[in-house]
């Protein structure tokens, strides 16, 4: 999808009437009406219950869509499935003042997955990960070639390595070797078939290793799927309202900030969190796993023994804003939710992406954009002001106010500074 600059340049969702933003977005996006009736409708109770077990009743909440974004040069609308306030406003802002940088550039690896075989009881380690090694070419053979249920014309097994694991918990002493299956996953996230490839190899490495193999599964740590972000802000462009005599800038707050987070474990746990605000929210519009992908952002984050950021942010020889970020982004545009939802599929057309590595290359810019956002706010003038302008609407909202009434309510509720559901209700009784 190619949009032109006049289409999304400056564009403000907020300023078109509700009602009138899937028209809007429709006309951007080159949706058709079966696109925006999925939009809208959502997900029925009977495709509800073909995908989970028990199904009573479907979930909702807000999809709201990121403008601004460019990645790569190219224009991306980006839908967001979120209920926190201030994230998609904050991620378009953000995304506005990177575009005048020159947009976010991406580049992502490969979709290689690690599917592990867990084998206990091995009587010599070293045999044993000779024995692998020297069967590794005949084991792909026959898992890409020869056996029906691992073969497939899309996905290959491409490697197969050993890992001989041990150490001593709660005064044991564990010995184990764990066999790694590298996976093409193609435009897949990969788990289901990766898991199958593991489960089909069983017998083979037992026989191969003398040992007894118990867990056969995917690992979420998919540190060969690396997707890697860097952008560029003009320091002239930061609002900053904190500057005065001798006081530092507005972007060398943001490095401070940035260096904090790289330092300090308690920092970067939320510094990393307000990069997955943004991440999972369109993980969970485009139907992928959203526990996967923080599962291995935060072991990646923690790959050098020591919990980190991971992102960060430097000023550069012009004194401009420049940030950075790479991460595992396992996700997929075939196969399980993303194929069955239709709000899913949807939310993928919107953002014109073609294969699994742009969605991750999006995701990337996205979750950089977030950062951005939070830690700009944070080192200005405080996270609180532009998030408890928006989460006094949910506050009003929660104490019953209703229409227009809604930002009556919350409009004086932040003038007071008293963003409370009792002084709402105050206030909609005359008080």
């Amino acid at each position: 999808m190619t949009m032109t600059n006049q289409s999304v340049d400056g564009l403000r969702l907020r300023d078109v009437p509700v009602q009138s933003r899937l028209a809007v977005l429709k006309d951007l996006a080159h949706l058709s009406e079966a696109d925006i009736a999925a939009l809208h409708g959502g997900l029925s109770l009977e495709q509800a219950d073909h995908m989970i077990e028990n199904v009573v009743a479907t979930y909702a909440l807000p999809l709201g869509i990121v403008t601004n974004l460019v990645v790569n040069g190219r224009e991306v609308l980006v839908p967001m499935v979120i209920e926190e306030p201030s994230v998609v406003a904050g991620c378009s802002f953000a995304a506005k003042l990177i575009r005048a940088g020159g947009g976010f550039t991406a580049e992502s690896d490969a979709p290689i997955m690690i599917g592990q075989i867990q084998v206990l009881d091995v009587p010599d380690m070293d045999a044993a990960r000779r024995a692998i090694a020297d069967a590794t070419p005949e084991l792909i053979e026959w898992l890409n070639v020869t056996n029906p249920k691992t073969r497939d014309p899309y996905t290959r097994t491409i490697g197969i390595e050993t890992r001989a694991v041990q150490g001593t918990v709660d005064q044991q002493s564990v010995h184990m070797l764990v066999v790694h299956v590298l996976y093409d996953a193609g435009d897949a996230m990969g788990a289901n078939m990766i898991n199958t490839v593991c489960e089909a190899l069983t017998p083979r490495v037992e026989a191969l290793t003398g040992g007894r193999v118990n867990l056969r599964i995917i690992s979420n740590l998919a540190d060969r799927r690396l997707a890697r972000v860097k952008c560029r802000v003009p320091a002239n462009l930061l609002p900053d309202e904190r500057v005065s005599a001798g006081e530092s800038t507005a972007a060398s707050r943001i490095v401070d900030a940035s260096l904090f987070a790289e330092l300090d474990p308690y920092r970067a746990a939320t510094h990393n969190k307000g990069i997955m605000n943004g991440i999972d929210a369109v993980v969970i519009a485009t139907g992928n796993d959203w526990r996967a992908i923080e599962a291995g952002a935060h072991a990646y984050a923690a790959r050098s023994g020591r919990y980190t950021a991971l992102s960060r942010w430097r000023l550069d020889a012009q004194g401009d804003l420049t940030g950075q970020m790479e991460l595992p982004l396992a996700v997929g545009m075939v196969g399980g939710a993303t194929r069955v939802h239709p709000q899913a599929r949807a939310a993928l057309k919107v953002m014109g992406v073609k294969t699994a590595r742009e969605l991750a290359e999006v995701l990337a810019c996205i979750g950089l954009a977030q950062n951005f956002a939070a830690v700009r706010a944070l080192a200005n003038e405080g996270i609180q002001r532009g998030h408890m302008n928006l989460h006094a609407r949910q506050v009003a909202m929660a104490a019953g106010a209703t229409g227009e009434q809604i930002d009556r309510v919350a409009r004086q509720m932040v003038q007071e500074g008293a963003i409370r559901v009792d002084r709402a209700q105050e206030i909609m009784s005359g008080n």
